[in-house]
């Protein structure tokens, strides 16, 4: 079983009057104030804290009589730590505290003294030595480690919000067709990308693509990939397709040597039923007929951004009343089970048959389930999928 986190809370100091020794150890000792409540039973608690480190000091005033009471004025075998203990020695004396004569322990080469609050509470006072200074230089590197991977964590939340702002947040009209889309990503930011772009009236845009890499880099040249897009198909609305050679050579000659990424770019044309798309070495897509038949819409090019000179023809097809299109990307069909065997392209059509009959966002959500009843352990690849249908009766 691994350990749970545990760490000292508070040690008690008990004292006179609570205000007055409060001032004492904020104004003469520098120390911080953690906290100043009611307790249930309604005792005051007043703790405080030096500037460095997480040890807090608890200053209780008990009730005069009362056993605790008679512990005012005591040694709270408490020790402080200290860079320099003459230093502190200087101020604090210069400040009226009442600071006992500096000793050095030779058995240890450290400097040690003893120094009193109001209220007679003695604590120890100690220099650093050769083993306290690594003890010390370990947990700063330690403290600065966390405060690195915090910003880490920080940078990468921020990275996913913007990342999710970049998918699609509304669905542009295209007649009856309805669609939807979904990314799963298995990190907090990743290379899959979909996209869904209005090309006019009763027209849409229907994008998936995969960023070659995974994490902050693929993030980044999806994030490049989707602008470029949008970019030259707004200023292409009535033939956005034959802007695609432009987007492969931005593409070629803003990344590295081996970026690249796939691409499935369909145009819905409503009034006419029919698809014009480009597959840039994408899965193919698949196309469930309302028969039953499986049309694979598969690769028209090769993929964005690996040559600078670069072609891709244009296929279209027809989707008529009943007929239901899915576009993904690999980590759905690559997803393996406990034995290793992937879920593979024939599951899928399995599943896309047995449930032809919901509508988009419920056939996604069917899948996912699917999915990971056969992959219950980690995802191990992003998952994104298009599901477009055409209502059976237009």
């Amino acid at each position: 079983m691994a350990s749970s986190f545990l760490r000292l809370q508070s040690v008690t100091v008990y004292v006179r009057d609570q205000d007055l020794s409060l001032r004492f150890y904020v104004d003469k000792l520098g120390f911080k104030v953690m906290a100043d409540t009611l307790l249930p039973d309604g005792t005051r608690w007043v703790a405080v804290a030096p500037p460095d480190g997480s040890a807090i000091l608890g200053l209780i005033a008990p009730a005069p009589g009362s056993e605790e009471f008679k512990r005012i004025g005591r040694n709270t075998e408490v020790v402080f730590l200290a860079e320099d203990v003459q230093a502190k020695f200087s101020h604090w004396t210069a400040l009226g505290v009442a600071i006992r004569k500096l000793a050095l322990m030779l058995t240890w080469s450290g400097t040690f003294a003893i120094f009193e609050d109001l209220d007679g509470n003695s604590f120890g006072l100690m220099g650093y030595d050769e083993a306290t200074k690594r003890i010390e230089e370990d947990r700063r590197a330690e403290t600065a480690k966390l405060e690195a991977e915090r910003r880490a964590a920080q940078e990468l939340e921020i990275a996913r919000q913007v990342q999710a702002r970049l998918f699609p947040q509304s669905k542009p009209q295209a007649g009856k067709l309805d669609y939807a889309g979904l990314c799963i990503q298995t990190r907090v930011v990743g290379g899959d990308y979909y996209d869904f772009l209005s090309l006019g009236p009763d027209r849409v845009g229907l994008v998936i693509g995969d960023i070659a890499g995974k994490g902050i880099g693929a993030a980044l040249l999806m994030a490049s990939l989707q602008a470029n897009l949008r970019s030259q198909c707004a200023n292409a609305l009535n033939d956005p397709l034959a802007r695609l050679p432009l987007v492969n050579r931005l593409f070629y000659e803003n990344t590295g040597e081996s970026a690249y990424a796939t691409l499935f770019f369909g145009e819905y044309i409503a009034p006419l039923q029919r698809m014009q798309y480009v597959n840039c070495g994408h899965l193919p897509g698949l196309l469930l007929r309302r028969s039953g038949a499986v049309e694979l819409l598969g690769s028209t090019c090769t993929v964005l951004g690996l040559f600078k000179s670069w072609d891709c023809p244009v296929h279209d097809v027809s989707l008529l009343a009943g007929d239901l299109l899915l576009l993904y990307t690999d980590g759905l069909t690559e997803a393996a089970n406990e034995a290793g065997e992937e879920y593979g392209e024939e599951r899928l059509i399995e599943a896309l048959r047995r449930h032809q009959h919901l509508l988009p966002d419920a056939l996604i959500a069917a899948l996912v389930d699917e999915l990971r009843a056969f992959s219950p352990h980690e995802q191990q690849d992003d998952v994104t999928v298009i599901v477009a249908k055409v209502p059976e009766s237009l």
